[in-house]
């Protein structure tokens, strides 16, 4: 804890070189966990490297205004996981389509992603995970993909560990009954 207050103090410090290097620094810890968090909710690996430099420039613009209030990990993951449902929105009013429908084409072309390593179970798994509603599909990705303890959860979506339990618990059923249907 002490080691990320001293980051956060340096993030926001008035002297450039200083803010700078640990922004680098910041982006080299934290690259990896929020490229495959965000890969997890937009599915292609192009959108998702698109998502992943959003996300930072916009933490750069707002790391001032980080109060601490939260771990820096979980403010940072809400701004990735914003971002990548607004670059969803974004893309579904490109294509005039619902979001539902841009997570659904992503998942059928993820066969053809190069950058897709997975198998065929992986494939339906991620084809049942597009299936779900967007919170469902969010809450089982952490806590699937990123074994992302509940408290983590709740301070990045906003809310209760509860619920966050019950839509794990529903999505897992979800996924179950479709990996079950062949």
């Amino acid at each position: 804890m002490e080691k990320e207050q001293e980051l956060i103090h340096r993030l926001q410090s008035d002297k450039k070189d200083i803010s700078e290097a640990a922004f680098a620094e910041l982006i080299s810890q934290y690259k990896e966990r929020l490229y495959w968090h965000i890969r997890n909710i937009v599915k292609v690996h192009d959108d998702a490297d698109d998502v992943l430099q959003d996300t930072f420039i916009k933490i750069f613009r707002n790391i001032k205004n980080f109060k601490g209030e939260s771990k820096l990990y979980s403010w940072m993951y809400r701004i990735a996981t914003n971002e990548a449902i607004t670059a969803i929105t974004r893309k579904a009013k490109m294509m005039q389509v619902s979001s539902e429908e841009v997570i659904q084409l992503a998942v059928e072309s993820l066969e053809s992603d190069i950058y897709f390593e997975g198998n065929d179970i992986q494939l339906k798994l991620q084809q049942a995970i597009a299936k779900l509603p967007e919170k469902q599909q969010l809450v089982f990705n952490m806590k699937y993909f990123q074994e992302m303890k509940y408290k983590d959860m709740s301070a990045i979506l906003d809310t209760t560990e509860g619920a966050l339990k019950a839509s794990y618990h529903i999505a897992v059923k979800k996924i179950e009954a479709y990996l079950n249907m062949d």
